[in-house]
């Protein structure tokens, strides 16, 4: 069987912005410091951090900032994929020099190719820089179950997958079914919606969005013990909360960083989203203060 090195709640941090577009670093490393704190297996900066609208050096500068300040305690994950070969490696090569101790890539996405030439890519990316890697399984970029299977039956570094295409529930059911070897180590992600429900079916662990870790990290130790009504509970108790972070990324980041200033993790005025995005209106913020308000999140 093979020793599954990585586990557990590993959210996508949010990164924090203000009005100019310039990166509130005292605000990013609070959020990492507060996550680390509340129990988190490792940090991710992926997709929801933004990090598709960053210039490199912007990219470098979170990355370095949160290996920084994470100081060796929990896994950090950075998406590195990019839309060739070269660039991917590029990019996975800078964040392990960095400091990143695994890798999220999804499949190129901008034209459509056959498996065999996305088999081929993570083969080549896993073969040139050894990190493990994180398959990002997204709507408009899938990893199958079988892709998953196959590539880290070929590859170790290949051996982790986020499934985040919908429905998700079968999609990790379907890789355990085929993961005849046990090779795969399954995370879940989209916000963590379906947590319980990814653990069940046979994941290890999820990256959710960065605002409840507490949450996150109980029902995935309760899990853990066998308490699986109590986990079902508290995580239906944020069910309404999760509804409403579960909108697109279009949209989501304006509330992610909103209720990270309610929370007292960011400061006021870090809480834009890089242009373009689809700003909440004014009955999203009430509704959101008025559900943190029930939970006792305020």
């Amino acid at each position: 069987m093979k020793k599954q090195i990585i586990d557990g709640i590993i959210p996508i941090i949010s990164t924090p912005i203000n009005s100019k577009g310039n990166i509130v670093f005292e605000d990013l490393e609070r959020q990492v410091e507060w996550l680390i704190s509340s129990g988190v297996n490792g940090v991710g900066i992926a997709v929801a951090s933004e990090i598709f609208k960053f210039n490199e050096k912007e990219k470098d500068s979170i990355l370095k900032n949160v290996v920084k300040t994470n100081n060796g305690r929990v896994t950090v994950v950075m998406n590195t994929g990019g839309e060739s070969t070269d660039l991917t490696i590029y990019n996975s090569e800078k964040a392990k020099d960095l400091g990143a101790n695994s890798l999220m890539i999804r499949p190129t996405s901008f034209w459509s190719y056959p498996y065999s030439e996305h088999f081929n890519y993570f083969i080549d990316i896993a073969n040139a820089v050894d990190l493990p890697i994180f398959l990002q399984d997204q709507p408009t970029a899938p990893v199958t179950p079988k892709m998953a299977v196959e590539l880290a039956n070929k590859h170790d570094n290949l051996a982790y997958v986020k499934v985040e295409t919908p429905p998700t529930m079968p999609r990790v059911h379907e890789t355990k079914l085929l993961d005849k070897k046990n090779k795969v180590t399954i995370f879940g992600g989209a916000g963590g919606a379906f947590a319980i429900e990814e653990f069940s079916r046979g994941s290890v662990g999820t990256m959710p969005h960065p605002i409840l870790p507490e949450m996150f990290v109980k029902i995935w130790k309760e899990y853990k013990l066998g308490k699986i009504e109590s986990a079902k509970i508290e995580h239906q108790k944020y069910s309404e909360l999760t509804k409403i972070l579960s909108q697109a990324l279009g949209l989501a980041p304006w509330l992610y960083k909103y209720i990270l200033v309610r929370r007292g993790i960011f400061t006021k005025g870090s809480d834009y989203a890089k242009l373009p995005s689809l700003r909440p209106d004014k009955e999203q913020y009430i509704e959101v203060d008025g559900i943190l308000d029930r939970l006792g999140l305020l």
